[in-house]
């Protein structure tokens, strides 16, 4: 440190304090840059010491927030607990008195280079926060935010969400795919529902989520399904894809099986992704599909489906209208008024219309001219397409 910088210093200092009483910290604070120290508090006890003025009960400018940096660690401390990170960030909300005071004085004695104080005050929290949990602050993906009010002195904590992807095979029928919401908040989360917008697990949707609440803590799960089912169907092979973002998870760093099975479904290769694709996802599935006819068959006319290979079917739904494509059709079993069919499609085509008809063109009804019902249907195979 250059003698003639500190003499410097210790004259703004003393003219700073003849008009404004300041902590340690904040003297500290003014000049810390231009004499290349980090600790402010060391550096404003030292400048005080040699002016020989004593410490004020009240700092002017921060009002003693600086004083009491340990009695917001150690809340942030109690607020965390419960949650596994190892990076966080905080933010901070002043009294825009103490915002005033702060560029008041800056401006008026030209102190050119000095952070605000917000962002000193969330530095040191972030210094002594950090060291106390062998964490790290990082301002582009944190796992979790702190946001202190110093106004009305409130403390919350946010932790970042988890994201996961991977599939389930249901080899029972009768189980939905989605669960209803929570008929008091209608799945906002409320305290009928333990705040997880759903009240009863009975579904895939339902077994997933509860598995999720009990593994990470998480207070919600919000799935993004990649096609779906009848309550009736069942969901064989490979399985059908998912992605799940956990709300408010208190635990991150969980050890997953490649296959979970659960009460009446099994999760397969569940595992962690930075985030949830945006753009559409497309899929292909291959379906077999159990139809019954009012009037009998024969044999030989069911050979007309072949032609609905790689024939564009048109799904007209009111406000838009869609295309997407059969790859292969193979007939399985016959019988007096039924039928097995094995179809391999595009995801999004409508399976019961497309036997029976209603707004979807090319249909099995209308190429056999013969009105169908498809009474079951499940998927044996499901593949995403890039």
């Amino acid at each position: 440190m250059k003698e003639n910088t500190l003499d410097q210093a210790i004259e703004e200092t003393k003219q700073i304090l003849r008009e404004y009483r300041l902590c340690d910290y904040c003297i500290g604070r003014m000049f810390a840059s231009k004499l290349g120290l980090v600790s402010y508090d060391t550096l404003g006890k030292k400048i005080r010491t040699m002016i020989k003025q004593s410490r004020p009960k009240s700092c002017y400018l921060c009002k003693n927030l600086m004083l009491e940096i340990d009695v917001f660690v150690q809340k942030m401390l109690d607020m965390s607990k419960e949650y596994e990170f190892s990076t966080f960030l905080i933010g901070a909300i002043l009294q825009p008195s103490i915002l005033d005071r702060d560029d008041t004085i800056r401006s008026k004695f030209k102190l050119k280079g000095i952070a605000g104080i917000k962002s000193d005050i969330t530095r040191e929290l972030g210094k002594q926060f950090g060291k106390r949990t062998r964490t790290k602050v990082d301002y582009q993906n944190p796992d979790i935010v702190f946001t202190i009010d110093f106004k009305k002195d409130q403390y919350d904590i946010k932790p970042k969400s988890i994201v996961l992807e991977g599939k389930y095979t249901k080899n029972n029928r009768g189980i939905p795919q989605k669960q209803d919401s929570c008929n008091r908040c209608d799945g906002k989360g409320c305290f009928a529902c333990d705040f997880h917008g759903i009240s009863e697990f009975n579904s895939v949707e339902g077994q997933i989520a509860k598995f999720l609440f009990e593994k990470f803590g998480a207070q919600q799960a919000k799935i993004t399904w990649i096609g779906s089912e009848d309550d009736s169907s069942m969901v064989l092979g490979n399985g059908r894809p998912f992605f799940v973002k956990m709300i408010n998870p208190h635990k991150r760093k969980i050890h997953l099986q490649k296959k979970i099975k659960l009460d009446n479904i099994s999760i397969l290769n569940l595992k962690p992704i930075s985030r949830i694709p945006t753009d559409q996802i497309k899929f292909r599935a291959t379906v077999l599909l159990e139809i019954s006819t009012e009037k009998d068959l024969h044999p030989d006319s069911l050979n007309v489906l072949k032609s609905l290979q790689n024939m564009p079917i048109s799904i007209d739904e009111n406000s838009w209208k869609n295309q997407k494509k059969i790859y292969d059709v193979e007939v399985k079993k016959i019988l007096n008024r039924s039928f097995v069919v094995l179809v391999e499609l595009d995801g999004g085509i409508p399976i019961k219309r497309l036997v029976s008809g209603p707004n979807v063109e090319p249909n099995i009804s209308t190429l056999l001219e013969n009105s169908c019902h498809c009474t079951t249907f499940d998927f044996h195979k499901i593949i995403l397409v890039k």
